[in-house]
């Protein structure tokens, strides 16, 4: 199939436009009727720097692509508007395997309220899919950005981490998961080997699907926006690289309780298995997609019951106080050097 015939089988494919979208895929530029102000962020994932093939299904290569971009609107408190991709196809991906990859996509689009709206493809290399997502808010004020964090804030954090970087470990010491088609979060039983006797099966599902299938946190993003968050980001590099970039745009320092970090059930075994230390896979593995904010700490009883009432667990697990950089204070004494993941760093032997 050519350009131009699989440009029009994936407009066909592609649901009907929300309302702010007054013309979609199809023509030269999309047009969009936004009211108010707009958020937008580029991603991009490209193979064998940000997944390998073998390691999940296209569809879940897709449905990742579109999450990791929308994880940065959840950073800002924007609701979900619009998303563009640019695909890059190798000669070894057929016309299936393109329909299979924007499956995903469209799944996590009719999911989040998302409309598909436009994009290109193009002869690649590697397979390559980059994300433009537009996000919507009523005022600019509405919107949280890094840089607002201020000395008595605590810091905050949804969720839990490590579950990514410990489904990293999985994957490379030969766990398969098999995701059933129109449920992509329930996986197969895994060849790996068991570390957690009878419950091995669903607590490494969990993991794998943290790394191949993240959810960003758009209803605790809006719902942390709401409610004062000063400064907010998404932890896609890890949490200690990640708490420098909020550090550095506010001018403050961020003191971590290591003691307080929530830790995915499955990591430390995972972490053990493979000579890695728990907290390293919390704070610099990266990919859990979580959101790290500060609020004023007056605040907090009422956000932590807003996002519980809504199914998402939110721990206190620092604080800013005067200074800049992070320190990030282990349990028994010390510091734990904050780092994170740095694409242009990595090499393939790591």
């Amino acid at each position: 199939m050519g350009e131009f015939e699989l440009l029009d089988a994936i407009r066909r494919r592609l649901p009907a436009s929300a309302p702010r979208v007054l013309l979609g895929s199809g023509d030269d530029a999309a047009i969009s009727v936004p009211g108010g102000v707009t958020a937008t962020s580029v991603d991009a994932l490209v193979e064998d720097v940000h997944f390998r093939r073998g390691s999940g299904s296209l569809q879940q290569i897709g449905r990742k692509a579109l999450a990791v971009a929308l994880s940065d609107l959840a950073a800002m408190g924007a609701e979900p508007g619009e998303a563009y991709v640019v695909l890059g196809i190798p000669g070894d991906l057929d016309e299936q395997g393109c329909m299979e990859l924007l499956e995903g996509m469209i799944d996590l689009a009719a999911e989040t309220g998302t409309t598909v709206a436009g994009g290109d493809v193009t002869r690649a290399a590697a397979l390559t899919v980059a994300m433009t997502v537009v996000g919507h808010a009523a005022t600019a004020e509405a919107l949280v950005t890094r840089s607002g964090a201020r000395p008595g804030d605590a810091l905050v954090l949804t969720g839990e981490l490590g579950g990514a970087a410990a489904g990293l470990l999985l994957l490379e010491a030969g766990a398969e998961a098999s995701p059933t088609r129109g449920s992509p979060s329930r996986f197969e039983p895994l060849s790996a080997s068991n570390l957690y006797g009878g419950r091995g099966g669903a607590v490494e599902s969990a993991l794998l699907a943290r790394q191949l299938e993240p959810r960003p946190q758009l209803e605790a993003g809006r719902t942390l926006a709401e409610l004062g968050a000063t400064a907010m980001i998404d932890l896609s590099d890890g949490l200690g690289g990640d708490a420098m970039h909020l550090a550095r745009a506010g001018g403050v320092h961020l003191r971590v309780d290591a003691s307080a970090l929530p830790i995915q059930a499955g990591v430390t075994e995972v972490a053990a298995a493979a000579g890695r230390e728990p907290l390293e896979l919390a704070t610099s593995g990266g990919e859990d997609y979580e959101l790290l904010a500060t609020l004023p700490v007056e605040q907090l009883d009422a956000v932590t019951a807003a996002l519980e009432a809504k199914g998402t667990r939110l721990t206190r697990v620092g604080e800013a106080i005067a200074g800049e950089g992070v320190e990030i204070r282990l349990p028994g004494g010390g510091n734990l050097q904050p780092r994170g993941f740095d694409q242009l760093r990595w090499k393939a032997s790591q």
